[in-house]
């Protein structure tokens, strides 16, 4: 019956955090089709395989957790996006990249950057390139380091929250 119930509560916890646009987006592959990461596309020698970096032994320590989830909602996004889009795509544009304003395009600044953000996710390569995309597209709109941060931040809270709330302990690599 416990079981049950926790198994209830995990489904209604899944589905509430799909409300979460980003969130969507990384975890809607793996959710339509199932065994999608087990391709090799997704899982091989360069990507790597898709596992946690979190111990076992550290999934019921809260104070363990609250830590990861404060780093992945606070200090990535701004190191992240200070890197992806306020400093690499200006280099790549012109190596004297403080001339370059925030937000300027190429096609080689910004397709060279989301390519690079899609490798850095490993065998979420995919997804990494879909948000990589967009954000890249955002910047370039609004030319706003700050909205890229707080959306890349909340991206990666309600993917905490999706991971304490379902278990799916593999979305923390």
């Amino acid at each position: 019956m416990a079981r049950t119930a926790h198994r209830t509560t995990r489904a209604t916890a899944s589905h509430r955090w799909r409300r979460c646009a980003g969130l969507r987006i990384w975890v809607a592959p793996d959710e339509l089709v199932q065994g999608w990461r087990d391709h090799w596309l997704f899982t091989n020698g360069i990507t790597g395989k898709v596992e946690s970096s979190l111990p076992v032994s550290a999934r019921n320590d809260w104070l363990v957790l609250g830590l990861r989830a404060a780093r992945a909602a606070i200090l990535v996004p701004i190191a992240e996006e200070l890197f992806w889009r306020g400093w690499l795509p200006r280099l790549i544009a012109n190596p004297d990249w403080e001339e370059v304003p925030l937000g300027h395009y190429t096609r080689l600044a910004f397709w060279a950057t989301a390519a690079l953000f899609a490798v850095e996710h490993g065998p979420y390569w995919e997804v990494g390139l879909l948000s990589g995309v967009i954000y890249s597209w955002w910047m370039i709109r609004t030319r706003s380091l700050g909205d890229l941060i707080v959306a890349h931040g909340v991206t990666n809270l309600c993917l905490s929250a999706y991971v304490l709330t379902t278990d799916r302990w593999e979305y923390w690599m």
